[in-house]
């Protein structure tokens, strides 16, 4: 689903992303982690076509991002670090708006099931300007999810969600993560204990470990991303 060879990104003599290469396939949800600057956000950019990579290549269910952009785009739902969505609007229209733009057919039908699916229902009659921050971010991920994409790439989904979201939100995501290949990036190591499959750890822009996070705790990942980007 989402294979990335040798992805290298500078910017001016900083190499954000260095020399990066792995897959997701579907069925599996991927944490990307790593300190602040580490290139997470870049290399995210870089797969939904927001930026090029300076070399290297990468495709999306078997799509160029060089030379079918847009096919990748099409399929790829997507929830950046910021999530940018018009605060004017109010939740149920900007989902159909959203609909709309993924080519749904049933606008308003799909908008409704996302309301419901990420807990949207009480809220759903105000303007996006109105919602705490935990109540946007579920507008984020609902309206990447509203064209039932084959790959999701979530930019810290779970950013500002109070304790008595996040189980909820995790839910989502381990029941989208069945049917397609996930990418998310996180802080917190119980979100890739709870969710993740994998966890790829990124330092300095270079992938510095790739395995398998089933039967390790949350405190043991903490205690491996540590010893791993300490220097």
């Amino acid at each position: 689903m989402i294979e990335i060879h040798d992805i290298t990104k500078t910017f001016g003599q900083q190499h954000a992303v260095d020399h990066v290469s792995f897959r997701v396939a579907k069925g599996e949800i991927v944490g990307l982690l790593g300190p602040n600057g580490a290139g997470k956000s870049t290399l995210m950019k870089i797969l939904t076509c927001y930026i090029p990579p300076t070399t290297g290549e990468a495709r999306v269910c078997g799509h160029s991002i060089y030379d079918e952009s847009l096919e990748v785009r099409r399929h790829i739902g997507y929830l950046p670090e910021h999530n940018p969505l018009y605060p004017d609007m109010y939740v149920r229209e900007y989902l159909r708006f959203a609909a709309g733009l993924g080519g749904v057919k049933d606008v308003s039908g799909r908008a409704d099931e996302m309301i419901e699916l990420t807990g949207l229902t009480p809220e759903a009659h105000k303007r996006i300007g109105q919602l705490s921050k935990g109540y946007r971010q579920r507008v984020g991920l609902a309206q990447a999810l509203i064209h039932d994409p084959e790959v999701l790439i979530l930019d810290e989904p779970t950013t500002g969600l109070d304790p008595n979201q996040l189980e909820f939100i995790r839910s989502v995501i381990r029941r989208a993560g069945q049917d397609k290949a996930v990418l998310l990036s996180t802080h917190i190591m119980q979100e890739v204990a709870a969710m993740c499959s994998r966890a790829v750890i990124i330092h300095h822009g270079r992938i510095v470990a790739d395995e398998a996070v089933s039967n390790q705790t949350a405190s043991q990942l903490t205690d491996r991303f540590h010893k791993l980007t300490e220097n």
